[in-house]
């Protein structure tokens, strides 16, 4: 019975024992986790630069330049014997078409003309004007196309003109431009012709 007694307080001891190296066998094993945690080096973290509307935020601000428009430049203008042998050209086509023919101050610029008279017709006001590269005068009325215009109203001194000023991409600008009577002078005065006269002078042709 003794024996039996002892037996079983060895067991129990023995049993205790186990229990008590498996605790710290477990306990070993989560301090050396722990350890080994808090040794492993820390991974490397990247910090996203965040960009405000493309700028970099730590760069100085500079403002945008500003862009130049380029304009357009006037188209080039044919010389004036050019216009002359195009204005022929178009009349020698209408005649053969038996159109009406286009008029001869289709080939003058209004910077080339001169207000030399102004009268009153059978068909109402008329102006007098000389084309002084070409030393030729016309009768014209109110809707007198130009090379770079056209002539919109006859006033007692002076003539009102449309003039339209054409770029090399197309654009177009118009303007009013005058040009006041001249004012006679021993070389240029000249009488302001009647009707009949007004008819010979309208005859000339560049």
């Amino acid at each position: 019975m003794m024996h039996d007694q002892k037996t079983s307080r060895v067991s129990l001891l023995a049993a205790l024992l186990g229990a008590v190296v498996l605790a710290s066998s477990l306990a070993a094993t989560a301090v050396a986790q722990d350890t080994k945690q808090t040794d492993a080096p820390a991974e490397k973290t990247t910090t996203k630069r965040v960009t405000s509307g493309g700028r970099d935020p730590f760069k100085k601000y500079e403002p945008p330049r500003p862009t130049v428009k380029r304009i357009a430049d006037q188209s080039p203008i044919p010389s004036i014997q050019e216009r002359i042998n195009r204005y022929k050209a178009q009349k020698t086509a209408a005649m053969n078409a038996r159109m009406t023919a286009p008029k001869p101050t289709t080939a003058l610029l209004l910077s080339e003309i001169q207000v030399i008279g102004i009268s009153r017709t059978p068909r109402g006001y008329a102006a007098i004007v000389e084309a002084t590269p070409i030393k030729l005068s016309y009768v014209i009325y109110p809707g007198e196309p130009f090379y770079d215009g056209q002539l919109v109203a006859i006033e007692d001194n002076r003539l009102v003109f449309r003039h339209e000023t054409v770029f090399t991409d197309g654009r177009r600008e118009r303007a009013v431009e005058y040009k006041p009577l001249r004012q006679p002078t021993p070389v240029n005065s000249v009488p302001v012709p009647g009707a009949a006269a007004t008819n010979s002078v309208a005859a000339a042709k560049p």
